[in-house]
């Protein structure tokens, strides 16, 4: 088999794989152990100070990963397929900064709203999901892997789902 082709495939597992660590961390870790970290993520904007959120840590967490895997998949004979797992997270933490801050929370003005069906999805999922300023009782914890429910115009949020 093709070295590019393991390549290819560990970039996209690699990028995949993060949105579950993502949907899992969200929910079991930001709004668990580390809910003071990720808190002041729920709070109304007129309730913060400054341009950042304690919740900005979670950057750190996600790429400390991915510089390991940079780190030995380019130092360490044989594990080269290591490099591009790391690619493929940093990819996805690209997409979750631009659609996350830049999209969702217009944390820079970079997007106008988007008019199409799945960024409208998108916006109405994360909208369910900070609905509530607490950690519990809240849904839709991944960011682009969105529920069918948030497909349609009206949404009944009493109906959560563990796949959101």
């Amino acid at each position: 088999m093709s070295p590019w082709l393991v390549y290819s495939f560990c970039v996209v597992a690699a990028f995949f794989g993060m949105e579950f660590m993502a949907w899992f961390t969200h929910k079991y870790v930001m709004h668990g152990l580390l809910w003071s970290w990720h808190e002041d993520h729920h709070k109304p904007h007129t309730m913060k100070n400054g341009f950042w959120e304690r919740n900005d840590r979670f950057f750190l967490v996600f790429a400390i990963p991915s510089f390991f895997c940079y780190l030995i998949g380019s130092l360490v004979i044989g594990y080269t397929w290591l490099l591009f797992v790391g690619i493929g997270i940093s990819i996805y933490g690209i997409c979750y900064f631009l659609v996350h801050d830049v999209y969702i929370h217009r944390r820079f003005k970079w997007f106008k709203q988007l008019d199409g069906t799945y960024s409208k999805a998108i916006l109405r999922a994360h909208g369910a999901h900070h609905a509530k300023t607490t950690k519990e009782d809240c849904e839709s914890f991944g960011m682009l892997l969105v529920n069918p429910k948030y497909f349609s115009k009206r949404v009944n949020h009493n109906s959560t789902s563990e796949n959101s």
